[in-house]
């Protein structure tokens, strides 16, 4: 029994990405605490599979990421990967996690990222491409990739200084500076700073929050909202009136409205 048992354990550990649903909010863990959650090709190929599959689940309203342990979301790029890779290898992995985590900030529905310790170069990045983050107290957050020659290559050239200003953001590219996480939420890297032991406490609380509002109109905000960032007012502006303009028609519309005549929590079917 203790030998089957220990050959199960050791199962579950090699998975790379675990997923959990949970009432409507999917719960995804990278599972490499040995390795710092680092994310090499099994990790990025099973995250990209997992955020297709999201995007077409009516019944997920929410994505929660987070890594296995108490030290690491994820300490980025596994180095020892990486350095049996030839340079052609090398271009396809930053193909690789790219793509994958544009597909995550494109994700249809609003992603949590739950920092539990170190987020560091392809870690921070993977942070980024979700819509909130939250961390607990022993978090650190960098964008390293400069000590080692290189550079971001997950868009966190971009996305790191449209959250916190282009100021902070190159002094943290250009030293590869890591910060805490009272650092990072004065900087607005982060939205909050968890109690201790209570971060997926805290990031169930938010995402029950968002589950509550119907789910179209929360994905039409989501898109207003980043369309919206890139672009000038007013071009922002008739992005968000196109995505009013979806809802106008939806039953969940209709529910809303049906259920503040009557006094009651509307139930918003997505539709």
């Amino acid at each position: 029994m203790t030998e089957n048992k220990e050959k199960q354990d050791t199962s579950i550990e090699e998975e790379p990405l675990l997923i959990e649903k949970r009432d409507g909010i999917l719960i995804v863990t990278i599972n490499r605490p040995k390795r710092m959650n680092a994310l090499d090709r099994k990790t990025l190929r099973m995250g990209a599979e997992m955020v297709e599959k999201a995007h077409y689940e009516r019944d997920i309203r929410v994505v929660i990421v987070t890594g296995a342990g108490e030290k690491a979301f994820s300490a980025g790029a596994d180095l020892k990967e990486r350095a049996t890779m030839n340079q052609m290898e090398v271009r396809q992995y930053i193909l690789m996690i790219k793509r994958t985590l544009n597909s995550l900030e494109n994700l249809s529905k609003p992603v949590i990222a739950a920092i539990n310790g170190v987020a560091l170069g392809g870690g921070l990045e993977f942070a980024l491409a979700c819509d909130i983050r939250i961390a607990s107290p022993n978090a650190r957050f960098g964008l390293t990739e400069t000590s080692l020659g290189i550079i971001p290559g997950g868009g966190g050239t971009q996305r790191l200084p449209r959250l916190i200003g282009r100021g902070r953001a190159k002094e943290m590219i250009f030293t590869a500076q890591v910060i805490d996480a009272e650092t990072a939420l004065d900087y607005g890297l982060i939205s909050h700073i968890a109690p201790e032991g209570g971060l997926m406490e805290m990031a169930l609380e938010i995402a029950e929050g968002i589950k509550a509002n119907g789910p179209l109109a929360v994905a039409q905000a989501k898109i207003a909202v980043n369309r919206g960032m890139e672009t000038d007012i007013e071009s922002g502006l008739e992005i968000e009136s196109n995505a009013y303009e979806k809802l106008i028609f939806t039953k969940d519309r209709v529910e809303a409205l049906n259920a503040f005549r009557e006094k009651r929590r509307p139930d918003f079917k997505g539709e």
